[in-house]
């Protein structure tokens, strides 16, 4: 009897998650691994190429990442998020044709939380060209994509295995700005509210945040009333935070290196700027476009990522939900697209796209400022950053 309990115990430990052991987490990062898919002009060069998401365990207590090597091949997996459960990891392609035609694709795959590495479950069309952005709806029933090339979104519905379907939403943007990047429409990112009533797209084309009213079991879009806020001009909206309350919304804006406060009224569902600051120092005098914005999960700072400054600008929160700048960190290499914060607050990871690694650093939990812990990891082109952390 002894020895039998012994094996069944030894049997549940082997085909435990590895979530049971140590406080552990599970990062993945998406990479450039062709630029020829996005622009011919941009194509890699001799030598260089990433394969597509790389994975690493961190553990929670000291920060410390092991590399778990390639997760999945896949094309241009420039951004990935997952599912409520946490058990499937969503790909955003982002190339320019599929078979001919002018799409890109977003992919899902499960997760094996044991080894990190990934399945691909399928792939379907984003419905337009170079899609560089997801996010899950609350309901965790539908999966929102911007693409960034043809200026649209579009939404998926999730099948129970967290399977993609085909789009039961799309909305072509139209409009153009004054920067000569703005010649057309950009979705950048495309989110919903807390409450999931709006979904709100970020468009960098036109300096405007357009806003849906969102069905989520309809898995439907229909314009807002008003149907968007104005920005102020060649600011191109990038990517959009929510502050835990609910409340106050803030979107980075990538040419003009701002972030913009804004107040969401849920009664209304509308949105009200309240302040816009810079991204930068005052005396820098380079060139630079912000990319990643992110509020701390205690809701006290906002960090945000700039391309040229090679720095995370860490702000103060008040009350009021505005903004105070207190400093700028290195990012442990040059051009930080994307960053991530742990669900706890307690780590900040971010990915450097042009000196290809990611960069650890731990955040002061009296002054919200990051901290390198001298951990640098390789990665090519790495692009977006995500934890995934245990069930709960």
């Amino acid at each position: 009897m002894k020895r039998l309990s012994l094996l069944l115990l030894l049997s549940l430990l082997v085909h435990s998650s590895a979530w049971s052991a140590a406080p552990t987490g599970l990062v993945y990062v998406g990479t450039y691994t062709d630029r020829e898919l996005l622009i011919p002009s941009r194509a890699n060069a001799p030598g260089e190429r990433s394969k597509g998401i790389y994975a690493f365990r961190i553990d929670l207590e000291t920060g410390r990442l092991t590399a778990l090597g390639l997760a999945a091949e896949t094309p241009n997996p420039t951004y990935v998020t997952f599912s409520q459960s946490g058990r499937v990891l969503y790909a955003a392609n982002e190339i320019y044709q599929l078979n001919g035609e002018p799409t890109g694709t977003v992919s899902a795959f499960s997760i094996d939380a044991v080894t990190g590495r990934l399945t691909l479950l399928n792939q379907v069309p984003s419905r337009g060209t170079g899609p560089c952005h997801l996010s899950v709806d609350h309901t965790g029933k539908n999966l929102l994509v911007a693409n960034f090339g043809s200026g649209s979104v579009a939404v998926l519905p999730l099948a129970p295995d967290g399977s993609l379907r085909p789009a039961s939403a799309f909305v072509q943007d139209t409009g153009s700005g004054p920067n000569p990047r703005q010649a057309g429409p950009h979705a950048h990112s495309f989110n919903v509210t807390p409450d999931n009533r709006l979904a709100i797209a970020a468009e960098f084309g036109t300096d405007q945040l357009r806003i849906y009213r969102f069905d989520p079991e309809a898995g439907s879009l229909r314009p807002a009333e008003p149907p968007f806020v104005t920005m102020h001009p060649a600011s191109a909206p990038r990517h959009l935070s929510f502050h835990p309350n609910g409340t106050i919304a803030y979107t980075v804006n990538e040419i003009d290196n701002t972030v913009t406060v804004l107040a969401y009224d849920r009664a209304a569902g509308t949105l009200k700027e309240l302040q816009t600051i810079s991204t930068l120092p005052a005396d820098f005098k380079g060139m630079n476009t912000a990319a990643e914005v992110l509020v701390h999960p205690s809701g006290r700072w906002l960090y945000a990522s700039n391309r040229g400054h090679h720095s995370i600008a860490v702000f103060a929160i008040d009350a009021a939900g505005k903004l105070r700048a207190i400093t700028h960190v290195n990012s442990g290499g040059r051009t930080p697209r994307g960053f991530a914060l742990d669900p706890s607050g307690r780590w900040l990871i971010a990915g450097n796209q042009d000196t290809h690694n990611i960069a650890v650093f731990s955040i002061d939990p009296n002054t919200g400022i990051p901290a390198p812990t001298g951990q640098t990891l390789p990665v090519h082109t790495p692009t977006g950053v995500k934890f995934l952390m245990p069930p709960q």
